[in-house]
């Protein structure tokens, strides 16, 4: 087994973070679940950050100092830094310097295990790594040149040029892939639609239990075995969009999607290299917000996954809020359901079958079942019902077509002088 990475975590409280303690806590266990070891604390007060290295300058040397102290390999740094900063910082400390961003992509690397889910994770790394090739342009551009000359290149700046045709070569390739992924994946939700049977995501804070929920839902309630998704406790553990369908005794079934979790600071670049994985969100017909309760800032964290779905411009979807872990606050009397919320906890499998009926009450409040016989000379109204509906039964009569539809009620009163 090779030993872990140790690093030296940074941070800059400017006072405009809600929580900034928090903000460095979740660093430490970003750097953990990437598979480092946490060897130092360093923050700084100050009312802005500083624009060539982030942090004071006298502060510099106090970071070198203490990496050196305590044997780090790396440093880290809680924001973004600019391509300026990354570029000074590096010369100053001699180490490597990484940010959260870049932390979250190496994270996203390492768990990527579907091929679009790579894809999409080199697409975002790509396009983190380019405007930081460019900001080193100036001052190799400096370093070109022979005798005064101004059209001659020096190596640095025709290597940078090599570098950022190849990076932009690779992401037009990565486009064109994505595209012909994401036209598969837009099949197969068409499918899905036609079935008319009503669409759920889960959607949250990383690591809030949604893998859980799903698999407990499976066990439940799924009629193909071997279709549970990865459930772990770390952060990002999916990537992936998983659907499967649930089917409940009573034949109200529905589709539920797992999704990747969102997080404080979430890469505005990993976003939008995710959105066609997400676009299951987009067309879902209810949205399952699932919070961690154990978690002291759970609302930061539902904040936070609103802010994030609103990004995505997905913000008037039916939502049903779901506090799991509830049994790590010693509540008693689980699960505890309300109108459209309830206090579980999924690891255990406390509260799945409430989940369930929830989800099914809130999607079917405005379906109805209906027997409808129409008479052979209405053959459209009889497709756009065998079409439209969830079809419970149908024969042909001497009469008409008789069917048996769960329809909604908008459907029951447009064609109500067909109901038996």
């Amino acid at each position: 087994m090779t030993e872990s990475i140790r690093v030296l975590l940074v941070g800059v409280d400017t006072g405009e973070e809600a929580d900034f303690d928090r903000s460095m806590a979740e660093l430490k266990s970003l750097a953990e679940a990437c598979g480092k070891q946490v060897a130092g604390v360093i923050t700084q007060r100050m009312t802005s950050v500083n624009r060539a290295f982030y942090i004071g300058t006298g502060k510099v040397g106090e970071v070198r100092d203490f990496a050196e102290e305590c044997e780090a390999a790396e440093i880290i740094f809680d924001n973004s830094l600019t391509p300026s900063q990354l570029r000074n910082l590096t010369e100053e400390l001699d180490l490597p310097i990484l940010d959260r961003t870049q932390l979250i992509l190496d994270i996203f690397a390492i768990r990527a295990r579907t091929g679009e889910a790579r894809l999409q994770v080199e697409m975002a790394r790509l396009q983190y790594m380019l405007p930081r090739l460019v900001g080193m342009h100036e001052e190799l551009g400096r370093q070109g040149g022979t005798g005064g000359s101004m059209s001659n290149k020096g190596a640095g700046e025709k290597k940078l040029e090599l570098d950022r045709r190849r990076i932009e070569h690779r992401i037009s390739e990565l486009r064109k892939e994505l595209e012909t992924v994401e036209r598969s994946r837009e099949i197969q939700r068409k499918k899905r639609n036609a079935s008319r049977i009503p669409q759920v995501a889960l959607v949250g804070y990383t690591n809030a239990g949604k893998s859980t929920i799903m698999n407990r839902m499976l066990e439940e309630f799924g009629r193909v075995p071997g279709k549970q998704v990865l459930e772990q406790d770390m952060l990002f553990a999916t990537l992936e969009t998983s659907v499967r369908s649930i089917e409940m005794e009573d034949g109200r079934p529905f589709f539920l999607a797992d999704t990747v979790g969102f997080i404080h600071k979430l890469p505005h670049g990993l976003v939008k290299a995710f959105r066609s994985t997400l676009e299951e969100v987009r067309y879902a017909d209810l949205l399952v917000h699932v919070v961690d309760y154990s978690d002291e800032d759970y609302r930061r964290q539902m904040e936070i996954t609103e802010e994030t779905l609103k990004e995505l411009e997905i913000g008037d979807i039916p939502r049903i809020i779901v506090y799991n872990k509830s049994d790590r606050r010693q509540m008693e009397r689980l699960p505890r359901v309300r109108r459209n919320d309830i206090h579980m906890a999924a690891g255990p499998g406390i509260g799945i079958r409430e989940l369930a009926k929830l989800i099914q009450d809130r999607l079917y409040e405005h379906y109805r079942d209906c027997e409808f016989v129409l008479p052979y000379d209405q053959g459209r109204a009889a497709s756009y019902l065998m079409e439209q509906t969830v079809v419970l039964e149908q024969e042909y009569r001497e009469d008409g077509i008789y069917l048996k539809v769960r329809c909604h009620e908008q459907d029951a009163s447009r064609y109500g002088r067909f109901i038996i």
